[in-house]
């Protein structure tokens, strides 16, 4: 087996993964891929990105046609964060069912939520502000 190089490795990191930042300009600027939610119901409901689809990782290898018919579409799918690999495993899964184009949301939901960046759920639309532990936030005082 042949270890990749630093550079083939980072390359593969950012060829494979996006981050809440990344995810949230490409939508801005009408590029965003589909994006994909493979949690629970219940999770669903709790709250999720705007625009995602609901796609059960249980549920995924029966519904991704119904949803992504081209094998071609670009897909970002989505769980918790960074404690769950349900993400992981549906970016495996979509794979190897011959999607060529799929990514993963690194920090997933969690981190989504922790950019201060919009969320809906069964009750509507709503933003958290940005935790100061994985962002600027705006308008605070930074002392030196």
């Amino acid at each position: 087996m042949t270890i990749p190089s630093a550079a083939e490795f980072f390359a593969a990191k950012l060829t494979y993964e996006t981050d809440p930042a990344d995810l949230a300009a490409a939508r801005a600027a009408g590029t965003a891929p589909l994006l994909l939610d493979v949690r629970s119901a219940a999770a669903w409901r709790q709250g999720r990105i705007p625009g995602a689809v609901h796609l059960p990782g249980d549920r995924l290898a029966d519904g991704i046609t119904a949803v992504a018919p081209d094998p071609a579409t670009a897909i970002v799918v989505y769980c918790w964060g960074p404690g769950c690999n349900g993400s992981t495993r549906a970016a495996l899964a979509l794979t190897r069912l011959g999607y060529s184009a799929v990514r993963e949301l690194i920090g997933g939901y969690e981190y989504w939520v922790r950019e201060g960046l919009a969320v809906v759920d069964d009750r509507g639309r709503s933003r958290r502000p940005v935790d100061p532990l994985v962002g600027p936030v705006p308008g605070a005082t930074v002392v030196t």
